[in-house]
């Protein structure tokens, strides 16, 4: 048995997330816990809601409330939809929470202990308009590098480029959108990237693993221009970690905060620890996942986000764990994703264009969008939501292949034989060269998921469900029943247990329709088809089983017209 560690990119606090979002991270992360979890291994899989930095002081000053309130308020909105989603998170934690303090500022008062934390005077930029400084993310202007015009302080969006807010061509408040800026001075402490950029850099080089967008972008960061760069990792903000060292105060830092970015990571160690807390576990229990002293040596670590989180995830964070000099356990595989564009641009929260995730479940259930997000991921290049294209795939391959075939089997198995597993007659040829074709597609899904090729792996399970129907259309135990009824009960016998099989494969990707099949077969038999013939013969001769209610539902055109107006960010 095997033990996975699993993080997903924390999603920020301020608003409910597109489906882009949802595809970047948390679902195809939730594909994997599910799928190693059936394998029989142990799994712990850690997101939270990152809550700090000016985003969630700006959204709770919009909203009218207190940010801490209003932080509270939005993670138990942002947990509710992703159990809606059935992300099946161990603990959805909270980057506000005491242990992600308390770890942040251990991992400050180590790094300054070790040399790699420098004090700054450095120039920032105030808005007089708004008469605060302005964290990098909310100045905008055009990038110098490739000219996008909406580039933020911190990172353009567009290149990827590291930026630095006095960087910017023609800066603006992205809060107020007023140019009255000037630059004063101020303190701030700098993580001394650039004196750990020989071990990153020969840390990522022994990733030969890794997907090419991962290590391409943070090869980019590491050598484009002047290379790695140090890093601030604190703003003058009232929301946030407060700065220390450990437990001890920072003298020249009183009121400032860690930069977001700094604490954010140290949530996925910090809600580790949460969910030993809430289970009412001691430290150990959280220990063995992370300390490679206490038992995280045999664990793998895989990290799931969109691109635009990469240079944080393999430059910043494991500086942060390679300068503390403690032996905390790094990443072993970070699988990046692009981006997931919208109906032939991109997805807009002010303009209320395209699908979020609080949208999607109020129109359809769960199952529906995590199929066709899953097995159309933006793995090798971005790729696009059309309303046509999700009609499409729901229409085809979860009715009319999946659906279908439960539907004919149980549905023929009741009127010829009662709702029960038939006995008699033996499998033949026809029932061999299927069990042959499952045994090797299931070979080649289990290979696809195991290295997280999340769009062949989707490819491959439609494909087993595929050679179900097909072998169900030749064998036609529906005619063959007139003349050979023991035949015919040796082929549906075959199909219900097929319908097992394919509720125990299918789970990681739709879990509710899985539980449907599996209860509509009366079974609680979760057991992985090891040996195909051998799973295809658990269902008995006499085991009860029922008739579901339609797996899925097709998609109508008026529906898609509908749904496809309604998420234009049109305003009739």
């Amino acid at each position: 048995m095997a033990r996975i560690l699993i993080t997903s990119a924390i999603p920020y606090i301020n608003g409910i997330k597109h489906l882009g979002n949802l595809v970047g991270s948390q679902l195809p992360a939730d594909l994997y816990a599910r799928y190693n979890r059936a394998r029989g291994n142990e799994v712990m899989f850690i997101c939270a809601t990152d809550e700090h930095g000016t985003p969630a002081e700006l959204a709770a000053a919009k909203a009218g409330k207190p940010v801490a309130e209003y932080c509270a308020e939005m993670h138990e909105v942002q947990k509710t939809i992703a159990e809606g989603f059935r992300l099946s998170f161990d603990h959805f934690g909270r980057s506000s929470s005491a242990r992600n303090h308390v770890l942040t500022q251990h991992f400050a008062g180590k790094l300054a202990e070790n040399g790699y934390i420098a004090e700054v005077a450095e120039k920032q930029v105030f808005s007089r308009a708004d008469n605060r400084f302005l964290p990098d993310r909310y100045i905008e202007g055009t990038c110098p590098n490739c000219g996008y015009d909406k580039a933020r302080g911190d990172q353009c969006e567009n290149c990827t480029k590291q930026l630095d807010p006095t960087d910017l061509i023609n800066p603006r408040s992205a809060i107020s959108g007023s140019t009255d800026l000037e630059v004063r001075e101020t303190k701030h402490l700098y993580l001394r990237q650039s004196a750990l950029k020989d071990q990153i850099d020969a840390w990522i080089d022994s990733k030969t693993d890794w997907p090419i967008l991962t290590t391409s972008i943070a090869k980019k960061w590491l050598h484009d221009g002047d290379g790695l760069q140090d890093r601030g990792i604190t703003r003058d903000l009232h929301w946030g970690v407060p700065v220390k060292k450990g437990d001890q105060d920072w003298p020249g830092m009183e009121g400032k905060v860690f930069y977001v970015w700094f604490d954010a990571p140290v949530e996925y160690i910090a809600g580790t620890a949460e969910w030993a807390d809430a289970q009412g576990l001691d430290d150990s229990a959280w220990r063995r996942w992370w300390r490679l002293d206490e038992g995280a040596e045999d664990v793998r670590y895989v990290q799931f986000m969109g691109k635009d989180n990469v240079p944080f995830h393999t430059l910043s964070f494991p500086a942060t764990i390679m300068g503390s000099g403690e032996p905390w356990k790094l990443v072993d595989y970070i699988k990046s994703f692009n981006y997931l564009n919208y109906d032939g641009g991109q997805f807009s929260t002010s303009q209320g264009r395209g699908v979020f995730m609080d949208q999607a479940l109020s129109i359809l259930p769960a199952d529906y969008w995590r199929w066709w997000l899953l097995s159309h991921a933006p793995e090798n290049s971005d790729s696009e939501f059309t309303w046509e294209n999700f009609q499409a795939s729901v229409n085809k391959d979860l009715a009319d292949v999946l659906g279908n075939l439960v539907s004919r089997v149980t549905k023929f198995c009741r009127a010829k034989f009662g709702e029960a597993v038939p006995e008699g007659g033996t499998f033949g040829p026809q029932e061999a060269a299927l069990i042959q074709e499952l045994s090797t597609r299931l070979r080649a899904y289990e290979a696809h998921m195991e290295a997280m090729e999340v769009r062949k792996a989707a490819g491959e399970l439609r494909a087993i469900w595929v050679a179900g129907n097909e072998y169900l259309q030749a064998a036609a135990p529906w005619s063959v029943v007139k003349e050979d009824p023991l035949r015919a009960a040796a082929q549906v016998r075959l199909a219900l247990n097929l319908i097992r099989v394919y509720a125990v494969i299918s789970a990681p990707f739709i879990p509710d329709a899985a539980t449907t099949m599996m209860q509509a077969m009366g079974s609680n038999d979760w057991a992985w088809p090891e040996d195909v013939s051998e799973a295809l013969q658990t269902l008995a001769a006499g085991h009860a089983f029922s008739v579901p209610e339609v797996l899925f539902r097709k998609i109508t055109d008026e529906e898609r017209a509908d749904w496809q107006q309604r998420f234009s960010g049109i305003r009739s």
